[in-house]
């Protein structure tokens, strides 16, 4: 379950991952926090005052069908490799 604790504690590693090991030509981290369940009205407290975009979703616990989970990572490949590479 999501408690705003956990928002901190990524927030806190993302900054110790970006002040020690990012080199100069990559963006700061990004961080993901898988939680069971939440509750809409303390995830909006915790988020209101955060200066760094966060998105906070439902997720399913069960994957799409294979066929179309492997459509779908065939179309994104496509729409990210290089045109040289296609």
């Amino acid at each position: 379950r999501f408690e705003p604790e956990h928002l901190g504690k990524l927030n806190f590693y993302l900054e110790a991952l970006d002040q020690g090991h990012r080199k100069a030509h990559e963006n700061p981290a990004i961080g993901v926090l898988l939680c069971a369940s939440k509750d809409d009205e303390v995830v909006e407290y915790a988020l209101n005052r955060s200066l760094s975009p966060a998105l906070i979703a439902e997720y399913q616990t069960r994957l799409p069908d294979k066929k179309l989970l492997q459509a779908k990572l065939h179309e994104f490949y496509l729409q990210n490799v290089p045109v040289d590479d296609a």
